[in-house]
């Protein structure tokens, strides 16, 4: 063999590619455990958490420790770099990079911190901080419209924030998630909590008799689809075993945050109500998906299982919390399953539905936090409690997340179908002061915008599609005369484009390119309807398909305000 071969030979016998450094194997196997021993560890469904965990200890994500996760699992580096880059709240750092600032402020950009001066404050902050000791980034909504503006530090979230309670809260060292004062499962319990529970797992409340009951009170799934409540038990029971239980923790919907406040309130009631669904469709397990921006929520939930399993209402490892991790597309159903296996959260193309094909390849019930907590409290006072609750013959309770220009924004717990004019007068103590109102989002971000000359149509499921609108979560955002619309259009249309997660092109490109034709001086209206008509039509999901809603809410329904700032022709 020649001299010049022998070099060849040499050169191809070495390894390929950025090696593994053994001593962040051994780091990561003191962090997370030994995957030699327990192999649970190296689970797929497994990743995500495991990239929190260096996340939350190292404050980013370099490639060398991804590599040596890579190993850790026995997974291929691209699985593991395309997960983590997928959710906004990984901070993925390459090689040549350095290492981001030890603290991050994270400026809410949602609709209803906007209207509540969360442009200037972000100006404020950014001239204000030392690049090299604190970034300061827009973020989406937080899930705190009620007290905008909102500004995270760290994992703190500064409520109705100004450039001085945001520093203060930097020096104070104010990094860590709030306390919650949330009701303990002895107080639950003296209050006859967990009863059904009990009655359901010892025979003597059958789930024919309790989907009997639920049909009869009208509860429908209350994170926006609406589906009735007793159809997807039946649906998920029809299929065989085994079968998954998950509730959808992770309302992202701009405007709504209406789950937080009943997981703060009475955890236990939420998860009476998920077990007694679990038992409804004989899970195998109950998942609990709870996004990331509730960091407070996430030590009372892993506090009241605790509870349960301490007593032995539920068994060990049977209730599973894992974190989100910033991805507005995870509130559709598929999408938070594929999350929940420890993949970018992409939807699914149906069918199968998830009812015949969820996670893990199994038949899986997927509910809402509301829907769930209802359960205990319909089969305790009754279906037609809960049924003749409604108004202007509608049917039940909704918990309306009202945030924007009204005097008291917040959770108000209303009859089904009532008004928005009753709406604020009645639960919000009208509207704030010097405000007068204009338009209105009666379902969060997706659901269309609609004029004052509507404030009098009954809100609830199937009652505002005529008028182009939808109710989704019941996120109702309200907006005055001192509010620009075509702004709040631009600032949904920007949240969408952000949120895509760019597996379809109507949606990745349409985003993009209705926010690119809002911002100019003049709107061009025959490309916005023909653009919005392709989303709509091909979107894989419900996110490219209700994008352009507040676009052709605005075109239909508020030509004059259009034509007086000269963004469509007059006439």
């Amino acid at each position: 063999m020649s001299t010049d071969e022998e070099v060849v030979k040499r050169r191809r016998s070495a390894l390929r590619g950025r090696q593994l450094e053994p001593a962040l194997l051994s780091e990561l196997r003191g962090l997370i455990g030994d995957e030699r021993s327990d192999s649970s560890l190296r689970q797929r469904d497994r990743l995500i958490e495991h990239l929190h965990a260096l996340h939350d200890s190292y404050g980013y994500l370099s490639m060398s420790r991804l590599r040596a996760l890579a190993s850790f699992m026995n997974l291929p580096m691209a699985a593991i770099y395309e997960t983590a880059t997928f959710y906004a709240h990984f901070d993925v750092i390459h090689d040549e990079q350095a290492p981001p600032p030890a603290l991050t402020l994270r400026v809410c950009d949602s609709l209803s911190c906007r209207l509540a001066g969360a442009e200037a404050l972000h100006e404020a902050l950014v001239a204000g901080a030392d690049p090299t000791q604190v970034r300061v980034r827009r973020a989406p909504c937080m899930g705190r419209c009620d007290t905008a503006p909102v500004v995270a530090v760290g994992h703190h979230h500064v409520r109705y924030a100004n450039a001085m309670s945001v520093a203060a809260a930097v020096e104070q060292g104010q990094v860590q998630p709030e306390e919650i004062a949330w009701q303990r499962l002895a107080d639950y319990r003296s209050a006859g909590g967990y009863q059904l529970l009990m009655d359901c797992q010892e025979g003597r409340v059958s789930v024919e008799t309790l989907t009997s009951e639920l049909e009869h009170a009208g509860l429908r799934g209350l994170g926006g689809a609406g589906f009735p409540t007793f159809r997807k038990w039946q649906a998920v029971r029809a299929e065989p075993g085994p079968r998954y239980a998950v509730i959808n923790a992770d309302e992202g919907e701009p405007g709504t945050f209406k789950d937080r406040y009943y997981l703060e309130y009475e955890p236990h009631g939420f998860l009476e109500g998920a077990l007694v669904s679990a038992w409804a469709v004989e899970a195998k397990a109950l998942y609990i998906y709870l996004r990331d921006e509730y960091p407070g929520l996430h030590r009372v939930l892993t506090e009241a299982i605790a509870e349960l399993e301490a007593v032995e209402i539920v068994a060990p490892g049977f209730i599973i919390l894992r974190r989100g991790a910033g991805a507005y597309i995870c509130g559709e159903e598929s999408a938070l399953i594929e999350s929940l296996e420890g993949k970018p959260g992409k939807p699914r193309h149906r069918p199968p539905f998830v009812a015949q094909k969820g996670l893990f390849g199994r038949p899986t019930l997927v509910n809402n936090v509301e829907t769930v907590y209802w359960i205990p409290r319909i089969h305790a006072q009754g279906a037609e409690w809960f049924a003749s609750q409604g108004r202007h013959g509608r049917r039940g309770l909704r918990s309306f997340s009202v945030s924007g220009r009204v005097a008291r924004p917040g959770v108000h717990v209303a009859p089904a179908g009532i008004a928005l004019n009753e709406l604020i007068e009645e639960y919000c103590g009208g509207m704030a002061e010097g405000h007068h109102l204009v338009a209105y989002l009666p379902g969060g971000a997706s659901g269309g915008i609609l004029p004052a000359s509507k404030a009098d149509i009954p809100l609830d499921f199937d009652t505002l599609q005529e008028h182009g609108c939808f109710i989704g979560s019941a996120a109702v955002i309200i907006l005055s005369d001192q509010d620009n619309l075509a702004d709040a259009a631009a600032n949904l249309l920007g949240f969408f484009a952000d949120e895509s997660c760019g597996q379809c092109t109507p949606c990745r490109v349409g985003t993009e390119k209705m926010l690119t034709l809002l911002e100019r001086n003049t709107w061009d209206e025959e490309t916005l309807q023909q653009l919005a008509r392709v989303m709509t039509d091909a979107s894989i999901c419900g996110l490219g398909q209700a994008a352009p809603n507040p676009v052709l809410s605005l075109l239909r329904d508020f030509r004059s305000e259009l034509a007086s700032q000269n963004l469509i022709a007059k006439g």
